[in-house]
């Protein structure tokens, strides 16, 4: 398992971006928007548990990571890669179908601190997939 220890570093980026991510919607209000189903700002907090924010995956999926991140920190652990693995390849879709992440990565709307969570998140999520992939065993 010779990239746990870059899978740590990534994983434990990517939480940290998720994190940063609910905060930031949670203050600003900003609930997710996809182009299949679309949140309220009024009820932004109770839809971030099951269905994420525009800045942030679901509470459910930032537990999972965590889990599985607080596993593979203790010893190698070929099922937690897979599970962190598995999530940062859930995530980049799902960052990219936000509407207001699409926003934020033009030029037009960068905005400092939602534009950084979201391009070190999608960037974390999208080595956290690959890294996930090799520890695990599997072909990347």
């Amino acid at each position: 398992m010779g990239s746990r220890r870059a899978l740590l570093a990534v994983s434990a980026v990517q939480l940290g971006a998720d994190v940063a991510g609910q905060v930031l919607a949670l203050r600003r209000r900003h609930a997710f928007d996809t182009p299949v189903l679309a949140g309220s700002p009024d009820t932004v907090g109770r839809d971030s548990w099951w269905a994420g924010t525009a800045l942030s995956p679901p509470a459910w999926t930032v537990a999972v990571h965590a889990g599985a991140l607080a596993r593979l920190a203790v010893r190698p652990d070929p099922r937690a890669a897979t599970v962190l693995a598995w999530v940062g390849a859930a995530l980049v879709p799902g960052y990219l179908q936000e509407r207001l992440v699409r926003q934020r990565l033009t030029p037009a709307g960068v905005q400092r601190s939602e534009t950084a969570v979201v391009v070190v998140g999608l960037a974390a999520a999208a080595a956290m997939a690959a890294l996930g992939a090799r520890a695990s065993g599997a072909r990347p």
